[in-house]
């Protein structure tokens, strides 16, 4: 598909991590009509305002990136916010954009969607086969939510709406918070501080066994656009109008062992790196099966490594702001 420029496009979710990255994106390919909102500015919880925000500002495309995010220990604190703002929020907004002829939407779930116990890597095809994850189970319903309201639409209205599932993100404007954060911020925080103070060992939790796959969100913004501007015989060549979402990744993992001897490298840590084998280990591998996307004609760029090094250098420049 040819890229209209002058499109006017509105990524829902801006100041997030992925929604800024897509931001950045689509500016630095020269789309000249940009629409963001803050949280001030537009509740996506009220329907009214979604609705009276979509008939103004005539939207041409969407990229839904706004949701209520949070780690293990927010999703099980939080289980109801969850559910509700997540599935408030992607139904306002799809509802309205259809409701105003907005025909193509790009929907961002996440790799939670899928079993537990789904093999690996974890295909497409894998969706509702199976009991998932229960500490983000709420979220998971959600995002498959999501997923749904974009097949129904375009099934009953013939709509464009699609959707990707990305695999753990990391980079600029991630969540450094000391109890909120995920492993990658998690980790850059813990070691810069280590190496600043001159500790002689980082302990890291777990045995550093378990696999995990890590995609720079500069990459998943780039996977985005690329996906949105499929022309639509290719991207129904590669989908199904009920199982049309597309898996985001590398389709490469590493053990957190070598997560964390990357980031101790990276932070100048000079000290001992040790792992504490009595905490849980989680979930043995989550790698996502990526060949629909690379069949579609898009693979990840930004290595682990140089990933980790931009993403600490964000932190570093950030970091009041970072910290939370």
């Amino acid at each position: 598909m040819q890229q209209d420029l002058d499109q006017r496009v509105f990524v829902a979710g801006h100041r997030g991590m992925v929604g800024s990255a897509i931001v950045r994106r689509l500016e630095a390919l020269g789309y000249r009509n940009i629409i963001t909102r803050s949280r001030q500015e537009l509740d996506l919880l009220s329907q009214a305002a979604v609705s009276a925000f979509f008939a103004e500002e005539r939207i041409d495309q969407v990229y839904l990136a706004a949701a209520k995010v949070g780690g293990i220990h927010a999703n099980n604190s939080y289980p109801a916010e969850f559910i509700y703002e997540n599935l408030m929020i992607e139904a306002n907004i799809i509802h309205a954009a259809h409701a105003n002829d907005v025909q193509r939407l790009l929907f961002l779930g996440s790799s939670c969607i899928y079993p537990k116990n789904a093999d690996q890597p974890m295909r497409e095809e894998a969706l509702l086969t199976g009991v998932l994850e229960p500490t983000n189970e709420p979220y998971a319903i959600a995002k498959i939510a999501g997923i749904k309201l974009c097949e129904s639409y375009n099934r009953q209205y013939g709509r464009d709406y699609r959707s990707v599932m990305p695999t753990n993100l990391y980079g600029p404007h991630d969540n450094y918070h000391p109890e909120n954060s995920h492993v990658i911020p998690a980790l850059l925080r813990r070691f810069h501080e280590a190496a600043q103070r001159g500790d002689e060992e980082v302990v890291v939790w777990g045995s550093g066994t378990p696999m995990r796959e890590f995609l720079h969100v500069d990459d998943m913004a780039a996977a985005s656009v690329h996906v949105m501007n499929l022309d639509s015989s290719t991207y129904q060549q590669h989908t199904q109008p009920m199982l049309s979402h597309i898996n985001v990744g590398t389709g490469q993992d590493c053990t957190i062992r070598e997560l964390a001897e990357t980031i101790s490298q990276v932070t100048g840590f000079q000290g001992r790196l040790t792992f504490d084998a009595s905490k849980p280990d989680g979930t043995p591998r989550k790698l996502m099966d990526v060949s629909r996307l690379a069949a579609l004609g898009w693979n990840a760029q930004i290595g682990l490594e140089d990933g980790l090094r931009d993403a600490y250098s964000w932190f570093v420049e950030h970091m009041d702001e970072a910290r939370g």
